[in-house]
Order: structure tokens, then sequence, then C-alpha cells
């Protein structure tokens, strides 16, 4: 197992600069201050909707890399848009919500969002939530395209969460930087992500008393 000398695939880049982005919130206040927060930090907003059928329209017309979606809109409500966008994989999405009541946390991450906000939130909190969105999306695009098979998409998807989170914890890698190191060892190794991560966990993994 290579050492973080080794770690070709350890890298700083962040989201931000390349990161495109639509915000779908019907309160006008609340998205400009959104916009502008976004924009400060970096970001390119692309397009902003009042509504959720709004938001999809614009997603599958200007193919945004994040949709940041409001819970509660009108015409549809964002859980709903979410979960299109979501199904036909045109984003990441990133809910905003007023409620912080598990059913909420629930409905946004079987819908398929990646990450999620309570209102009221800063760019403290903002940013963190992009990254972790963009990261996982990527991430279910690389399995997906590497393994057709939902069954073992599924394994393999289980194997690279505990592989991530032992070379979090043995390496202090973030969430991301774990990812990319599992994905360039199977590169370099010319095997699979699946059997990277296998070995990670045999390695490195807790043993059985």
């Amino acid at each position: 197992m290579a050492t973080t000398d080794a770690i070709a695939a350890k890298s700083g880049e962040s989201v931000t600069s390349t990161c495109r982005v639509l915000v779908a919130e019907d309160d006008s206040l609340i998205r400009m201050d959104l916009i502008e927060m976004l924009r400060e930090e970096g970001y390119d907003v692309v397009g902003e909707a009042p509504n959720g059928q709004v938001a999809v329209d614009l997603t599958e017309e200007l193919r945004p890399d994040l949709v940041i979606m409001d819970v509660k809109m009108p015409i549809r409500d964002g859980i709903d848009a979410a979960a299109e966008i979501a199904r036909k994989r045109l984003a990441a999405v990133v809910m905003l919500t007023a409620f912080s009541q598990r059913e909420f946390v629930e409905k946004a991450r079987d819908a398929g969002a990646m990450a999620y906000l309570v209102k009221p939130f800063t760019k403290a909190d903002l940013v963190p939530a992009i990254e972790v969105a963009v990261s996982r999306y990527n991430e279910l695009h690389v399995l997906e395209r590497d393994v057709a098979d939902l069954t073992e998409r599924l394994e393999i998807r289980k194997l690279v969460e505990r592989a991530k989170g032992i070379l979090m914890q043995s390496h202090a890698f973030t969430e991301p930087e774990a990812f990319k190191w599992i994905q360039r060892a199977a590169m370099d190794r010319r095997t699979t992500m699946k059997a990277v991560a296998e070995v990670v966990i045999e390695t490195l993994g807790p043993k059985p008393s």
C-alpha cells in the first residue's frame, strides 16, 4: 500500500473555478443573496429559477455542474424537481430547506440530492456542501461508467465508501482525496476500483479480534 508520499492522485484542486451553478429559489431576496455568495467564492452562476419546473427546464438546457434547489417552491416543489434531475443524471444537486426535521433530509436524499443545507446558512456552510455534492456526483458517474450491472455497482460503491472512510481516518484525507486516491491507484495498477478498495480494507481496515 502506498504511503502519503507516493500518492499521485492527491490533488488540492477545488471545483470552485470551473463549477457552473444553477440557483433555484422562489424567494428573490434569498436567491440574490445566494448568487452573490457564489460569485464571491468564484462560482459561475449560469442561471436562476423561481420554481422547480423552470429549474428542470434550465438544467436540461444549460447543463450546469450543480443545481442548488430550495425544497419549497411553487408549481413544482424542489424534491420532485431534484428527483428528475438526479434520475436523468443532469447535474449534482444541493437542497436548501428551512426545516431541519429528519423527514426533509431523508426526502432530499431519496430524491438524489448529494448534499443539503438548512437555512439560514453562511458561505462557510455553502462551499463545503458544494464540494461534497460535486465530488459525490462525479464518483457516481465514474462508478456507473465502469460498471453496468446495478447489483455489482451497489456492491462496489459500498466497498469504495468503506475504503474511503479508512483512508480518511488513516491518512487524514478529505473525502474527495480518498476517492481520487482509489481511482488513481486502480488506473496505475491497471485494475478495478473494487480491487483497490478491497486491498485498502484488508490492509488498513480494523482487524477481527
